[in-house]
C-alpha cells in the first residue's frame, strides 16, 4: 500500500494560522493539524509579516490618539 504525503498548506493558510494564534484562539486539535500541513518558511513568513502589521496598526493608533 502506498503511504499518502501529508498535503502542505497554502501561505493563506498559515496567515490564517499566525493572526488566530496572536489572538490566542487555537484550538489544540488545530495546533496538531499546522504541526503536519505548514511548511516552516510559510510560517515563519507569515509571523513576521503578522508582527510588521500589528506593529505598523498600533504606530498608527498612537500616531492618531497623540495627533488630537
Amino acid at each position: 500500500m502506498s503511504e499518502k504525503e501529508p498535503q502542505h498548506a497554502s501561505f493563506l493558510y498559515a496567515m490564517k494560522a499566525v493572526v488566530w494564534s496572536f489572538f490566542g484562539l487555537r484550538r489544540k486539535s488545530d495546533f496538531e493539524k499546522d504541526q503536519v500541513k505548514l511548511n516552516p518558511v510559510h510560517f515563519i513568513i507569515a509571523g513576521v509579516l503578522g508582527a510588521m502589521i500589528f506593529v505598523g496598526l498600533l504606530i498608527t493608533v498612537v500616531k492618531l490618539v497623540v495627533s488630537q
